[in-house]
């Protein structure tokens, strides 16, 4: 079965959709909110990042601090800002709780544009990258594509939006647990059937440094689960930060900066390169406007 491609999510738009979108952004000003006018004052900007997750985020032993692709995106956003930078590791059962508090001012983590989270969020409509999911099997499994894990159970992080297509559309019974590494275990322990996260993660699970400790485990197949966009996430009602980190992702893509810190942490680049050269055109692919707010 064919999965869904970026021709036909329904977020890729052309350069006039985006202009139009970041019209709409710039009428919403007199809404400004006080987020940056906060940050600038505290001299710091708080943003969260995923934690010790390869290769988007990589553990400093000397110092315990995670760094990496998205660490330096947020520098870079601190840099413009005049501020300085603290990460936050967040997780799938906290990184939402976080923004919504306060505790962080924005989200940069792999946490792809759905529809239940534009109800509750709200995002720069510009993707700085495109991911989807992958499922991790043992090689004796006869996993090959995703119909055959009909009945079988398949592990994910929780609140993970992966869940629904494995369930409703190949019939898949789902297993949340807390994080990439607990379904990992669950996998090499024998509790399920196929670990499914994004693609880039499970890729350098296999072929990164610690590589060899998963020789009996493959990527069923490289077709990749509702391949969506990755935006960084803000809380509702910020159109002033919403525009201004737009803005910035903007400038990533038209200078290359987001391929050449992907090249360095060994982050996958397929989907930034294309964006990179359409950007140099002066043309943006953007996620889906945003939903109404929930009640």
């Amino acid at each position: 079965m064919k999965h869904i491609s970026m021709k036909t999510t329904g977020w890729k738009t052309a350069a006039a959709v985006a202009l139009a979108a970041l019209t709409g952004l710039a009428s919403n000003a007199a809404q400004a909110d006080a987020t940056l006018d906060k940050v600038k004052q505290r001299g710091k900007i708080v943003i969260g990042v995923d934690g010790a997750s390869p290769p988007f985020g990589v553990l400093d032993p000397a110092t315990g601090k995670v760094g990496g692709f998205q660490t330096e995106l947020g520098a870079d956003i601190a840099k413009r800002l005049g501020v300085t930078l603290e990460t936050v590791p967040v997780t799938a059962s906290t990184r939402v709780q976080f923004l919504q508090a306060g505790k962080v001012d924005l989200l940069i983590a792999n946490i792809q544009w759905t529809q239940e989270r534009s109800e509750i969020l709200s995002y720069a409509p510009t993707p700085y990258n495109l991911v989807g999911g992958a499922a991790m099997v043992s090689k004796q499994s006869g996993i090959k594509r995703w119909e055959d894990l009909k009945g079988k159970v398949a592990c994910v992080s929780q609140g993970s939006n992966f869940a629904k297509p494995l369930q409703d559309t190949y019939g898949a019974v789902v297993k949340g647990l807390r994080n990439i590494p607990e379904s990992l275990l669950a996998l090499k322990g024998g509790s399920c059937d196929a670990s499914v996260h994004i693609q880039p993660a499970l890729y350098e699970t296999l072929h990164g440094p610690n590589g060899k400790e998963w020789n009996d485990f493959e990527l069923a197949t490289s077709d990749q689960l509702i391949p969506s966009p990755t935006v960084i996430w803000t809380r509702r009602n910020e159109a002033d930060t919403r525009a201004f980190v737009d803005g910035v992702i903007q400038d990533w893509l038209k200078t290359g900066l987001l391929v050449k810190e992907a090249d360095r942490y060994g982050v996958p680049a397929d989907y930034l390169k294309q964006a990179t050269a359409q950007a140099q055109t002066g043309k943006f692919d953007s996620a889906p406007p945003e939903a109404q707010a929930k009640p």
